[in-house]
């Protein structure tokens, strides 16, 4: 027993350490690739790659080889990465708890509204920089395209997405038949049949955007209280498998490691000659 929490942690590094592999290569494709959302998603997979692979080539060596300072480090990384993740995992229950569909009588799908969602998505949603960079892959992704052939029994038969619903037809209230103009939401003038414009510059498009980032990334959050659990269960096991280790290095003061069927450490040699000399000079 007095092994076995080095071993676990060793496994579990060198399982992550590998692991981290695919995800910095998968960061590194996508750096060269030309497709505006695959680059948008770059810079977080590289950074979760090589955070991923420094501390579990810590952890591989300081569980694997008892270096304690290996160890250590492993440790206050764990611990920030606890605090990280555990404060990013509020924030997400805190920003997605607002937002969802608004009903259409007679239709099965839901149309979004800006107002509805949290404060901080909608200031985010609202950039020019970001929401160009949203907008070319929503075109990119032909997204409207997949119901550009509708037939107005489909619009009340099938259900869409909520990109589709905000930004690829104009809310279902507009009317523009009308004689006598009657005010109307402001959507319905931002509309454009053109498939370049539609009504990606709409807030219901704008919406219907947060509205698939609000749900993956609730799915997100639940993932990562599961994460969780699990990081703190590793971070408990390293903290046995550093006073392991702490315990091997302070061994050496109070006796000569007797036990001649444990592997000796590899200073342990170098250990016995040079208390060897000490006692020759005395």
């Amino acid at each position: 027993m007095y092994r076995f929490s080095n071993t676990v942690i060793g496994f579990l590094n060198l399982f992550t350490l590998l692991a981290s592999i695919p995800i910095i290569g998968g960061g590194l494709w996508m750096a060269k690739s030309s497709t505006t959302c695959e680059s948008f998603l770059q810079t977080p997979l590289l950074v979760l790659g090589f955070v991923v692979l420094i501390i579990s080539l810590a952890g591989f060596i300081g569980a694997c080889f008892n270096v304690a300072w290996a160890l250590w480090v492993y440790l206050v990384v764990m611990l920030f990465l606890i605090a990280a993740l555990m404060g990013l995992t509020v924030f997400g229950f805190v920003v997605t708890s607002e937002g969802g569909g608004v009903p259409v009588a007679g239709r099965v799908y839901k149309e979004y509204r800006l107002q509805d969602y949290h404060p901080w998505l909608r200031t985010r949603i609202k950039e020019s920089e970001y929401w160009r960079t949203i907008r070319s892959c929503i075109l990119g992704s032909k997204t409207c395209a997949k119901i550009a052939s509708w037939t107005p029994l489909d619009y009340l038969e099938k259900d869409m997405t909520p990109v589709q619903s905000g930004c690829c037809k104009p809310p279902t209230s507009c009317t523009y038949d009308m004689v006598t103009v009657v005010p109307q939401d402001p959507d319905c003038y931002r509309w454009n049949n053109a498939a370049t414009l539609l009504c990606y510059e709409c807030d219901s498009c704008k919406a219907g955007v947060l509205e698939d980032v609000r749900r993956d990334w609730h799915k997100l959050s639940v993932l990562n209280v599961v994460m969780l659990v699990v990081l703190i269960g590793i971070y408990s096991i390293g903290c046995c498998a550093f006073q392991n280790t702490r315990r091997a290095e302070t061994d050496y003061p109070y006796g000569q490691n007797r036990m001649t069927k444990v592997r000796p450490r590899w200073d342990y040699y170098w250990w016995r000659w040079w208390h060897g000399k000490k006692e020759e000079l005395w």
